[in-house]
């Protein structure tokens, strides 16, 4: 089968026709549909000859269609590959009448070769669902106020208004206003960021030398107010570009189990095609007849066609991608099932894919002896006001695990950008928010509180301290927590082989470490942007040949365009990683990883069988025939028969257990 990287191979594979783009699968179905009823009208009627001979002649149209088409491509090109002398062996089967045999050939090279072919698209469909990301238009201000222009017509230095919770439409610098942006499709960092304007706007500087609490990328969502940014790069420099550019660079690059396969094509298909031509003069050597050396040459054409070998990678694959289907996981193609099996280091986004991908109240700390439900019920009372991510986490969080709580009045609430909320409650002041909000008002810290807020931070937790009438009373630790069936799903992967399991993540390296150390990964490497994740998987590469890269966002498609193979999430998974991944667990379900990965290690054993087993038959039957050892007859009889035992053998994935539920 082709690869994932096979979408630019130097001819088009996109055969639109009268069924559209899958016209090529139909004609494939037809063609079988044509074989079959010829075969039960030779085999159970006494129909004249004429009606399954007809049926076969209809074989070949549709079977060998498109196949024609690409030999033809090719011969132009000078390049003759297998496609090639799968027709040159139909034709040579009808010319000494064996029209069943070259129906078959044409049928199933058909089926694989429409088969491979359908999955084709999926680069150009990621492009475009990644091209979806950014805004087509934009609020520009002007003189006389703002304008709707397109996003193609910005230009450096230009002002946009960028309104509450819509899709930000440049890179840039915030101006004026504040507020938290959901960075999650650039950076993949869980939490919204907040940001704020630069304090002198005349200051730009360089793009990537300025803070990055003052900068905003294209395709990231703004929150709950309006901000005005000046764009800093034009559409096509943007970082969602860039991805854009990554993803389509990796998508064109041949692996080297694809340029293994065409090398073989170029040295086997001229070789055998100059055997038959030298065969066809036999005559001139040998004591016999011109017909009896066209009839070597073509048995030699035919036992050469390697009819088994076309069918038994397809016929595995097939067989994996459907019990794999039946497991609630979509495996794209033969080279992602292949490779799955031989693996022994994966790297693994964070958010959403090992963990929640949303942030969980984890601590509720109280000080100096505060009334536990008092403090609850403030807490709740103040945060209610606000429509941060995290104060919803928080409301949430104690509801859940407290209950619900008497309602608490809170008034006069005030975000303090960067650092936290101000309200009024019952009379007093509360402040919820960092350490720095704290020092700001000049409140006291305790040794207590600085050694529970430290370490909690040491683990990766978002700490907020609560303070009312001027003294700090609790803290509050909120944390993208790890899926509950994370640990588990990675003790089973290290049991069946696999060594290294990394995690790439735009969080802090402190996030990374405490979920690491908890769920049992090897390693975990954090504060990583897109490219840098396209890097870390470049550097495993390096040391472990075929790495692959499991994810759920936008932040992850180059890095898993880069992977050996790369696997989405699937409910949580972004549009685009679902069509740049070589296999979805469409459950969205981690604990579904080590049943694929067994899985692809039975069917790479099965399709290591079906390969020895065809071309055995093809480095059995060559020889033979040019001796004259075998008639056509037999040909055709072991031709059929390997490709049985090829189809039965594949069919045992059917039977695969899932033994890690």
């Amino acid at each position: 089968m082709e690869d994932k990287h096979s979408g630019n191979d130097g001819h088009d594979h996109n055969h639109d026709g009268i069924f559209g783009e899958k016209t090529e699968l139909y004609y494939a179905v037809l063609a079988g549909i044509f074989f079959v009823t010829g075969l039960l009208f030779k085999l159970t009627t006494d129909f004249p000859e004429w009606t399954w001979h007809y049926s076969y002649y209809t074989t070949y149209f549709f079977g060998g269609y498109f196949a024609g088409l690409e030999a033809f491509e090719k011969i132009r090109k000078g390049e003759f590959e297998i496609d090639f002398l799968m027709i040159v062996a139909a034709l040579g089967a009808a010319y000494i009448g064996e029209w069943g045999e070259g129906a078959l050939l044409l049928f199933l090279f058909s089926l694989g070769h429409a088969l491979e072919n359908h999955a084709m698209g999926k680069a150009k469909k990621a492009l475009r669902a990644l091209g979806d990301l950014s805004p087509k238009t934009a609020w520009l201000k002007t003189g006389e106020g703002i304008k709707e222009v397109s996003v193609d017509a910005l230009q450096v230095k230009d002002v946009i208004v960028v309104k509450p919770h819509s899709k930000i439409s440049a890179d840039g610098l915030i101006i004026k206003g504040s507020s938290s942006i959901d960075e999650a499709a650039i950076t993949g960092e869980s939490m919204p960021v907040d940001k704020w304007a630069i304090d002198d706007p005349g200051n730009t500087h360089d793009f990537d030398t300025l803070d990055k609490k003052n900068i905003v990328f294209s395709g990231t969502i703004n929150g709950d107010t309006a901000i005005e940014v000046m764009v800093l790069k034009l559409k096509e420099d943007s970082t969602l570009a860039r991805l854009i550019k990554m993803v389509s660079e990796v998508e064109t690059k041949k692996s080297p189990t694809q340029r293994l396969t065409k090398k073989f094509e170029k040295r086997f298909v001229p070789a055998v095609i100059i055997l038959v031509l030298i065969l066809c003069f036999g005559y001139v050597v040998l004591d016999e007849t011109i017909d009896e050396s066209l009839y070597r040459a073509i048995s030699v054409l035919v036992a050469a066609s390697p009819c088994a070998l076309a069918i038994s990678t397809p016929s595995a694959v097939l067989s994996g991608v459907a019990r794999a289907a039946r497991g609630g996981v979509l495996i794209k193609g033969g080279r992602a099932l292949e490779d799955l099996g031989s693996l022994t280091t994966i790297a693994f986004d964070k958010t959403g894919t090992l963990t929640e991908g949303k942030p969980k109240l984890t601590h509720v700390k109280i000080f100096n002896e505060f009334d536990k439900k008092e403090f609850l019920k403030l807490v709740v009372a103040v945060e209610r006001l606000s429509n941060h991510p995290l104060a919803k986490a928080i409301v949430k969080g104690i509801m859940e695990q407290f209950g619900t709580l008497a309602n608490g009045e809170a008034s006069n609430i005030t975000a303090v950008q960067g650092k936290g909320i101000k309200a009024i409650y019952q009379g007093g002041t509360v402040f919820i928010g960092n350490e720095a909000l704290m020092k700001e008002q000049r409140l006291v810290f305790g040794e207590a509180i600085m050694i529970q807020k430290n370490s909690l931070l040491k683990k990766g937790h978002t700490v907020m301290l609560v303070a009312y009438k001027d003294e700090i009373i609790g803290l509050l630790s909120l944390m993208d927590v790890p899926r509950a069936t994370a640990k588990n799903t990675l003790a089973k992967l290290r049991e069946i082989g696999i060594k290294r399991m990394v995690m790439l993540t735009g969080d802090h390296q402190n996030v990374g470490d405490s979920i690491a150390q908890e769920i049992g990964l090897t390693e975990a490497q954090g504060n990583l942007l897109p490219e840098n994740k396209v890097s870390a998987i470049e550097k495993l590469k390096q040391t472990d040949a075929k790495v692959a890269m499991v994810g759920d966002g936008v932040n992850d498609a180059p890095a898993m365009a880069m992977s050996t193979v790369s696997i989405a999430m699937g409910a949580a998974g972004s549009d685009v990683a679902l069509e740049i991944a070589d296999v979805a667990l469409m459950s969205d379900k981690i604990e579904k990883l080590p049943f694929v990965i067994a899985l692809s290690r039975a069917s790479k054993n099965i399709i290591k069988q079906n390969l020895w087993i065809s071309m055995g038959v093809v480095a059995i039957l060559i020889p033979a025939t040019i001796m004259g050892w075998a008639s056509i007859g037999v040909a055709v009889a072991m031709h059929e028969g390997s490709t049985l035992v090829v189809v039965f053998n594949a069919l045992r994935l059917l039977r695969f257990k899932d033994n890690f539920k």
